[in-house]
């Protein structure tokens, strides 16, 4: 990964949903949803706050996320879509 995010921001690969619904109907590419899953590929160093102290992120390189559903700018590095978030787009980590 060439990209450093900077702050409290993230770069996330979005995780794509299964093409097909419990009874086994395969859903066209119109009918999907955006994807709201995703892992981080690489963090920020954290918030800075006024008294220049930083607060780490609670997400560290290799989480899989739950992220908002149109947070984020998404980006094009090396033919990949990403998406690059705040920490607070993140709704929470998917335990293993």
């Amino acid at each position: 990964m060439k990209l450093k995010p900077l702050g409290d921001r993230l770069i996330v690969r979005a995780i794509e949903e299964e093409e097909t619904t419990a009874s086994g109907l395969v859903l066209p590419d119109t009918a999907k949803e955006k994807p709201q899953k995703g892992e981080v590929l690489a963090v920020g160093d954290g918030k800075l706050e006024d008294d220049g102290k930083r607060i780490p992120l609670d997400v560290a390189t290799g989480d899989t996320v739950l992220y908002s559903k149109y947070g984020g700018t998404e980006i094009k590095v090396d033919g990949e879509d990403l998406l690059v978030l705040r920490e607070s787009d993140v709704l929470a980590k998917v335990e293993k």
